[in-house]
């Protein structure tokens, strides 16, 4: 019997952002429909058809145009030569051709709402992705604010769009009991949409603001964390920022468990891993009340106009100095993130796929 399933994991990174941290934990879920996964990297307890090294976003811009490059003319044959069915892409990339039945996971729509002049990825999602889209037999997303997006940026109809929301390892992020430090917490990119300016500044004019610092986890950027250090020194609080930089996936549940509050104001996201992961661990989060994030956060968090500042630190004032409401947003913020796990996110995503096999 031929294997009917490819899944392209060709963009796998060594250091696990979002779509590399959600295609790995659906995999065991994908397993009963025998795929094959094409993939840099042999995966142990899985049938894998080795690809070309060096297509990730690791080696930048250029690591993409060979994982593109290589999508259009090697995997249409790989797809033939193995008798394909149906090629699962859990990013919004497939081969424009007519051989190929796929179907596609699209993140978000950030690179079209905060466009970049001349930038790669703006392009990308402007004119490579609408043609995937169009051409795939169903599109899979993480929220119904994508969903929307899809529908509105691409006139792509509801019926062909099914949100699937991500999850969690609930084995790892969970409740540890620590003491509570005295750092509010941030954990992501430090690109201009996720409004670390107003964060910080946010933080600058919290009450008694000597008596808190703010970590900022995530890999740091030389287009961007430059500026933010600048605002960091212009407003005299260097000692108390701290630039974590890319936190081991090992060492991150005990930061979030330690910090009084993870603080996400974000402009816009597809759906907002960091969200879900501080809930299960009982900190209490504050984010915003637009995009996908009300759908994760639902009332176990503090929701704020991310555009207006002084909203930011009047949630992390209140949250520093009721202890009432940090126990209340721990038990509310556990019992939401257990709505959210990867056997519903996998076996919602194996029924799509079954359609198709």
């Amino acid at each position: 019997m031929p294997n009917r399933l490819l899944i392209n994991l060709s963009f796998l990174l060594t250091r696990p952002t979002g779509t590399t941290t959600y295609a790995l934990n659906l995999l065991p879920y994908l397993q009963k429909l025998h795929p094959i996964l094409l993939v840099a990297e042999n995966i142990p307890g899985y049938d894998c058809y080795s690809v070309p090294r060096g297509q990730t976003a690791e080696q930048g811009a250029i690591g993409h145009f060979h994982r593109l490059l290589w999508i259009q003319i090697q995997l249409p044959k790989i797809y033939q030569q193995l008798k394909s069915q149906v090629l699962f892409c859990p990013l919004p990339e497939a081969p424009l051709s007519d051989e190929c039945s796929s179907v596609v996971m699209f993140h978000d729509l950030i690179p079209l709402r905060f466009p970049k002049r001349f930038s790669p990825i703006t392009l990308y999602q402007r004119y490579y992705v609408p043609q995937v889209l169009r051409q795939a037999q169903h599109i899979i997303c993480n929220s119904q604010a994508t969903a929307d997006d899809i529908i509105g940026f691409y006139q792509i109809p509801a019926s062909k769009i099914t949100p699937i929301p991500l999850a969690h390892d609930h084995t790892h992020f969970c409740y540890l009991n620590l003491p509570t430090r005295n750092y509010f917490l941030y954990i992501g990119r430090q690109d201009p949409y996720k409004n670390l300016q107003r964060l910080i500044s946010a933080f600058t004019a919290l009450p008694n603001n000597s008596d808190y610092e703010l970590w900022l986890a995530g890999p740091t950027d030389a287009r961007y964390t430059p500026l933010l250090q600048a605002q960091v020194e212009e407003l005299g609080i260097t000692h108390q920022v701290k630039f974590l930089n890319y936190i081991d996936y090992q060492e991150l549940p005990i930061i979030i468990n330690g910090a009084i509050a993870l603080v996400f104001p974000s402009l816009w996201e597809g759906f907002g891993f960091p969200v879900l992961e501080a809930m299960a661990c009982g900190t209490p989060v504050i984010t915003s009340n637009l995009s996908s994030l009300p759908e994760v956060a639902g009332d176990a968090a503090i929701l704020i106009n991310p555009y207006k500042t002084a909203e930011i630190t009047e949630a992390m004032h209140l949250i520093a100095t009721d202890a009432q409401l940090r126990s209340h947003l721990l038990t509310q913020g556990i019992a939401r993130a257990n709505l959210f796990s990867w056997e519903n996110t996998g076996n919602a995503t194996v029924e799509v796929l079954s359609r198709y096999l």
